[in-house]
Order: C-alpha cells, then sequence, then structure tokens
C-alpha cells in the first residue's frame, strides 16, 4: 500500500493546502472524453436533476480514462477524478445509490439535501464497509455492501489494496473515498455544528445555495445578503470545526470573494467553460 501513491485528486491538493477545482457534469460520454485533459481535480457526475442512469455513469467513468495520459502520469488514477451526486435527499437514505457509484469506481458520493446528525451520519456510513465495533475507527459504522470488482478494476490496484484504501478521508488517512454532505436549507445551518462534530469523516460541506435562496425568500438571488449571511454561517461554522467547505457556483464574477472568504472545494461552472476554471486557479495561486 505504502508505494501506490494518492488516487484522489482532490484529497491530494487539499493535502498538499491547495484549493481543489471541481465541477457538476452530465452522464455524457462526450462529456467525459472533453474533460480528461482539463485541469480540474475532480468532476461530478451529475444523477440528483438529470436522472440516474447507472449504465451513464459507467460509460462516463470509462472514457474519463485516457490510458497515454495514465501511462505519462506514472500513476494508475485518471487525471481528473470521478464522483457521483445521488438523487437521493438526506432523509430518504437510500444507501445502494451511494454503493452502485462506489462499486463502479467512484471515489466519493456528493449527498444532497443533508439537514440532521441522522442524515450525515448515514452518508458517512453508506461509504464505509463494516468492521467489528473493537476496531479502531469503527464510527460511522459502515453499511456498504461488499462487492467492488469493477472498482478494484477502475482504480487499478488490487482487491486487498482497495479494502485499505476504500474509507473515508480524512477519518482513515489513507482513505481515497471523499464525502461531500450539501447544506441546502436553515434546519442544515442550525444541525451542522452537531454534524460535524458528531459525525468524522466527511470530507467536504458544499453549499446549496440554489436551494437555501429559495427557503430565505430569494430565489436563485445567489448574491442577496440574506443568502451570502446564511452562507457565510457555513463557512464559519466549517472553520471551526476545521472542514472544509465548498462552494457551488464559482464564476468570474464572484472567485476573488469566494477564494478570499474560504471555501477550499470550488465548482466551476460548466463542463465548456474553462476559462472560469483557469481564472480560478490562478487567483488561488494554481495558475
Amino acid at each position: 500500500m505504502q508505494s501506490i501513491p494518492r488516487l484522489n485528486g482532490i484529497i491530494r491538493a487539499l493535502e498538499s493546502g491547495q484549493h481543489a477545482f471541481s465541477l457538476f457534469a452530465p452522464c455524457e460520454i462526450e462529456t467525459a472524453v472533453e474533460l480528461q485533459a482539463s485541469r480540474y481535480d475532480s468532476v461530478v457526475f451529475e444523477g440528483e436533476h438529470r436522472g440516474w442512469d447507472i449504465a451513464a455513469l459507467r460509460n462516463s467513468l470509462q472514457f474519463l480514462l485516457n490510458r497515454g495520459q495514465i501511462a505519462r502520469s506514472g500513476s494508475v488514477a485518471p487525471a481528473v477524478t470521478p464522483l457521483a451526486r445521488v438523487p437521493a435527499n438526506g432523509i430518504e437514505k437510500n444507501q445502494f445509490l451511494a454503493k452502485q457509484a462506489l462499486d463502479l469506481g467512484c471515489y466519493g458520493i456528493v449527498w444532497p439535501h443533508i439537514s440532521t446528525v441522522e442524515e450525515a451520519y448515514n452518508a458517512v456510513a453508506a461509504c464505509r464497509y463494516p468492521r467489528l465495533k473493537d476496531k479502531p475507527l469503527y464510527e460511522p459504522a459502515g453499511i456498504r455492501g461488499d462487492g467492488p470488482m469493477q472498482a478494484t478494476r477502475y482504480w487499478g490496484i488490487s482487491q486487498q489494496e482497495y479494502y485499505e484504501r476504500a474509507d473515508v478521508w480524512p477519518l482513515a488517512k489513507q482513505g481515497e473515498i471523499f464525502v461531500v454532505i450539501q447544506i441546502e436549507d436553515t434546519a442544515g445551518i442550525q444541525n451542522l455544528p452537531d454534524m460535524l462534530k458528531n459525525v468524522p469523516g466527511i470530507g467536504a460541506v458544499l453549499i446549496g445555495e440554489g436551494d437555501l435562496s429559495q427557503e430565505l425568500g430569494y430565489p436563485r438571488q445567489t448574491e442577496h445578503k440574506e443568502v451570502l449571511d446564511a452562507m457565510a454561517q457555513v463557512v464559519s461554522i466549517c472553520r471551526q470545526h476545521d472542514v472544509v467547505v465548498g462552494h457551488p457556483h464559482v464564476t468570474p464574477a464572484n472567485a476573488q470573494r469566494v477564494i478570499d472568504e474560504g471555501y477550499r472545494f470550488l465548482m466551476c461552472a460548466a463542463p465548456r467553460s474553462f476559462a472560469n476554471l483557469d481564472q480560478a486557479r490562478t487567483l488561488a495561486g494554481r495558475g
């Protein structure tokens, strides 16, 4: 295991003190091919608002791979780390969605609409394998079923090596699974301190500013003071608990502010808006 370098590009960037850059993208072969040579650290294949299509997700993961690129890099991992956003809100649980995505080879899951400690616990537990209570790092108790044969092939490592790596970071320091919970309502903000205090293994908190602005009465007015104030609460809570906070829509208009405010997991607009990514990378010192 020691000879295998870090596989997850998001974790690699965050461990080195840098910002991590990602985007939401449809499960489409053309988009996956286009992203191969981009400078994103990761891509989140979208399953919440575009429908859950496990075959399309599998194809997208495969077409994200570029054999020449992998050979030149010296790593078995794709240059752009794939994650998936599942369609189920936190209250719906639906652990099987995470299981399916992870078994295909995804390196993490984005969970929308997490509002309670119980929902946050489920999000992390669904991404972990079970272990006995007397073993280290027992909590959150894993509930993921065992069937990673496609994932081991995709990761390019043996099954035992996969088991050693297939845990959630930063709870497990060698873990390659990145769990993102989305805070998208005021109940989530209210409960976030308890989530971060009681549920280890959350890789990042990503604010859902669209849904949050709906509840606050300013639909899609994401620069409205009340919306920004609510988002600032999330940033402050994450800082207090030393958890990465993410912004869902980084554009040329807000990139400097977003970086200055402390967001480190940056979703840079649409797949073809590489100029937005380039500007954000430059502002974050990764030009």
